[in-house]
């Protein structure tokens, strides 16, 4: 197999520690040893990049992820989408994440059944790039739930597979699990843009929740839920649900609830959909004054204090924006770590371990994934600066010199300065 020695970097290995400047070598997928520049590193036969001072970490991790969201600017939008058309605008998504740095996706929702299942099977197959994938299934949820855009009068669908009942409930999870995915999602709360399933209420029934974590212990699959209000955080823990998504209208009690989870539960607040729809929607009719008329400043305020006090407590919690929207496109995600920083005090280093190292461990590959250790997969990133003295480095592809993935090289330093040559010719 193939090796590739990484010299004059400066190393960001997420693992907390400080940045030195070293040299990494790769073999196969795997990332061999890691040394202080100038040291030994016996790398016969391997290709040599010189990264002229560049910061080379791990790829980035996205914790909630919609690669077949298509930048829709309305929910039934998805549902009008033919599967031959969806499939193909999930591939092109999945190309765009991985241009962008991001080398792994925590699915939180197909937008319809099967399409985070055969996305993840054809990239790992090498057929097309994109990142590692963990496949959801759609979001199981309640008539009058959110993703319910049906009209008693003519057919529509979006994202959601609508049940009603433990039984129905029950009867879905298992059919997705039949069909392959990683993750069932559900739906246990409302959100602040739907009139009648609002961000405050918890519209899934304790023993609906409870059949679906059932049928994931039964079958070792996780469970990921929507769930903004509070009384649905606590029953989220309750039962067993591993990935909060928002936990956004938390109380005290979900608060500790989450703190006493704390070893096995993730929190994913999605910051990005918020501050977009509150600040840039303006262009698809969602004013300011529109958003903070549903809520939106008010959750937003809400979030911050209690991922604040989250993150004191001890509780994971990663960035991950609910990307996929019109206004809150698919390739932004690197924004969310921004929002870390800017909004909730992180600072750049705590942000980027959260969408690293944190990444690995909600991907379940804590123990070889998201950090530049020896052992670790190759999945690493070439930054033209540092992130550390300015994360928005991350969100433009053209300061991403070099992205391995599994040891390949997706992009090279020679097709970053040929892409220069390009624009200046």
């Amino acid at each position: 197999m193939g090796k590739t020695l990484f010299r004059n970097v400066n190393i960001l290995d997420c693992t907390g520690a400080p940045p030195f400047p070293g040299q990494v070598l790769v073999e196969g997928n795997r990332i061999r040893a890691v040394a202080p520049q100038g040291s030994p590193l016996a790398a016969d036969g391997a290709e040599v990049v010189d990264g002229m001072g560049a910061t080379l970490m791990p790829g980035l991790i996205e914790s909630h992820s919609h690669l077949s969201f298509l930048d829709v600017a309305t929910l039934e939008s998805l549902g009008f989408t033919p599967p031959e058309e969806h499939i193909l605008g999930t591939v092109r998504n999945a190309k765009k994440m991985l241009d962008q740095g991001f080398t792994a996706c925590n699915s939180a929702a197909a937008a319809k059944s099967r399409l985070d299942v055969v996305l993840r099977n054809a990239i790992d197959a090498g057929e097309f790039p994109g990142p590692r994938t963990l496949a959801a299934s759609p979001e199981m949820a309640t008539t009058a739930g959110l993703g319910d855009v049906r009209l008693g009068h003519m057919h529509r669908e979006t994202f959601a597979i609508i049940c009603d009942g433990a039984d129905e409930f029950r009867k879905t999870a298992r059919t997705m699990v039949r069909e392959g995915v990683d993750t069932l999602k559900i739906n246990p709360s409302g959100d602040e843009f739907v009139p009648h399933c609002r961000a405050h209420q918890t519209v899934m029934t304790e023993a609906e929740i409870e059949a679906v974590c059932e049928v994931g212990r039964m079958h070792g699959k996780r469970v990921a839920a929507h769930a903004r209000s509070a009384q649905s955080v606590k029953l989220c823990v309750k039962h067993g649900v591993e990935i909060i998504y928002h936990a956004t209208l938390s109380d005290d009690e979900a608060l500790a609830a989450l703190e006493g989870a704390k070893d096995w539960v993730f929190v994913s607040p999605t910051l990005g959909i918020t501050h977009t729809t509150l600040y840039e929607a303006g262009a698809w009719g969602i004013t300011t004054a529109i958003a903070e008329s549903m809520g939106m400043r008010r959750e937003l305020d809400i979030a911050i204090g209690n991922m604040k006090e989250l993150k004191r407590r001890g509780v994971r919690v990663l960035p991950g924006g609910d990307y996929g929207f019109a206004w809150n496109p698919i390739g932004t995600n690197a924004r969310d770590i921004e929002h870390f920083v800017n909004l909730l005090g992180f600072s750049p280093m705590d942000a980027i371990v959260s969408a690293t190292r944190l990444g690995g461990e909600i991907m379940m590959m804590g123990n070889e994934l998201g950090q530049v250790k020896p052992g670790f997969l190759a999945d690493l990133l070439l930054v033209d600066g540092n992130p550390l003295a300015n994360v928005k480095l991350l969100q433009d592809r053209n300061n991403l010199l070099a992205i391995m993935k599994d040891g390949a090289f997706h992009k090279t330093m020679a097709a970053q300065a040929q892409g220069a040559q390009r624009q200046t010719a």
